[in-house]
């Protein structure tokens, strides 16, 4: 079936700066024909395709289209739409597949594609390596009369404002409760502040003027800070930060500390343990906080770590029959609800437990007490496996006995950049922070040896 490897799809789909390929018109279109083809080999069937508001999406949009339409393929049109929306519409809709055209978080001038199976997962390996190899076939267009033909859902995000309503239980009424919600200008700001309104919040939206190129702006979950400085602004009692395309949620408390995806994944599986939901474990990944970990052991839980990545997450939870998992950026997986991460589901499964508790987010996050972690990035002039070098794997060691059993420290190679996240974690801020310089110098001088 052609290189498992994948040249062009990565740990999530395709991305890049717009018009350096692989993101251009001409290869986008080629990539919607691939897709077609392989999965709708017969002809027929739909896909449909969402995007987020950056600029580019238009362009990447008609470029999906004509592709599909050549492949034989119907598309089904959704405009601006949050990724786990899509994946929720693929779904529902029984379409051959879901399309996304987004980089997530990343600025206005990147974009990507992605893609769901009929199941609303991501596509296997395998999917994505035959598509891959439909990519190096020349493009033949199907007979006009089998053309694809494109349709546009005009009430596509009321079906998934109607959908993310049901993920609570129908009792559950956030009346009384002030929250900010910060949509980053991207593909929820249309979607996330109806949600919490038709469930009784006061909401104060903010990042919901989206001109194309203010996606990710110094606003949503990778910048909590104007968030935060809103909540307190406001007297809220929340504060909730989704990045560019919804997948993932950060959270600001009422006194205006950040929650990240560690702490929102323990109020989460604390109160899905109350309803024995989850199966004995809850999956993260290497990056996890130790706190996290010890934790959920008191609750009777374990911590299986995946390699970073929602994908890997996600996987491990399907092999191992668990229900809930996430990240520390705020990917957080409801697996028992819906097929990827999901920013809005992922709050209100907050909500509903600091309503069933009556407890503030303050109050119910305190139950994790984090160690202090550093990171520290080490640039890689060329490709070097600098963990298996002996002088490297020597002051690992050291570093492991220096904390004994009271930390953790972890070399990982980045997988979208020339780096190794050098991560050392421990009770003691002071302690860290040496050993994590510390380590990333031998690190780096290793790495300068070898390409002496």
């Amino acid at each position: 079936m052609g290189d498992s490897s994948r040249i062009h799809f990565g740990t999530d789909g395709i991305r890049g700066k717009v018009g350096e390929p692989p993101i251009t018109p001409d290869f986008v279109m080629k990539l919607g024909w691939a897709a077609g083809r392989v999965l709708a080999p017969s002809g027929g069937g739909r896909v449909l395709v969402g995007k987020d508001t950056r600029i580019s999406g238009y362009m990447f949009e008609s470029a999906l289209e004509a592709g599909l339409s050549a492949a034989g393929v119907d598309i089904l049109l959704l405009g601006p739409m949050p990724t786990p929306g899509i994946a929720y519409l693929t779904r529902t809709f029984r379409a051959q597949a879901g399309v996304v055209i987004s980089a997530s978080h990343n600025p206005y001038d990147d974009n990507g594609i992605k893609f769901f199976g009929s199941n609303g997962m991501k596509l296997p390996d395998e999917v994505e390596a035959a598509i891959e190899e439909a990519l190096e076939a020349p493009l033949v267009t199907v007979p006009s009369a089998h053309l694809g033909k494109a349709h546009r859902i005009d009430d596509a995000a009321g079906r998934y404002i109607e959908f993310c309503k049901s993920t609570i239980g129908t009792g559950s009424h956030l009346s009384g409760l002030k929250i900010v919600v910060d949509c980053a200008h991207g593909a929820t700001y249309g979607i996330a502040p109806s949600v919490f309104e038709e469930l009784g919040a006061e909401v104060v939206a903010i990042g919901t003027e989206p001109d194309g190129l203010n996606i990710n702006a110094e606003r949503g979950a990778t910048h909590p800070s104007v968030l935060r400085d809103e909540v307190i602004a406001r007297g809220a009692d929340l504060g909730i930060a989704l990045d560019g395309d919804g997948d993932r949620v950060i959270l600001v408390d009422h006194v205006g500390e950040i929650v990240d995806g560690d702490e929102i994944l323990f109020v989460i599986a604390r109160e899905h343990q109350k309803k024995n939901k989850l199966n004995g474990s809850v999956v993260g990944t290497q990056m996890s906080n130790l706190g996290l970990e010890r934790a959920l052991k008191t609750m009777g839980l374990d911590l299986k770590r995946a390699k970073v990545g929602d994908r890997y997450v996600l996987e491990m939870m399907q092999s191992g029959g668990w229900r809930l998992g996430g990240e520390s950026s705020g990917h957080i997986i409801c697996l028992d609800i819906t097929t990827t991460g999901d920013g809005i589901v992922s709050t209100l499964q907050v909500l509903e437990a600091m309503i069933v508790t009556g407890q503030s987010l303050h109050t119910l996050k305190a139950g994790i007490q984090k160690f202090p972690q550093r990171l520290v990035n080490v640039r890689l002039p060329r490709a070097v496996e600098v963990h298996t070098q002996s002088r490297v794997q020597e002051a690992v060691r050291e570093a492991e006995a220096a904390l004994r059993d009271r930390g953790r420290v972890l070399l990982r190679p980045s997988g979208t950049e020339p780096l190794v996240r050098v991560m050392v974690e421990g009770p003691e801020r002071g302690e860290v922070d040496r050993l994590a310089e510390w380590l990333a110098g031998v690190v780096d001088e290793t790495i300068r040896s070898l390409a002496a």
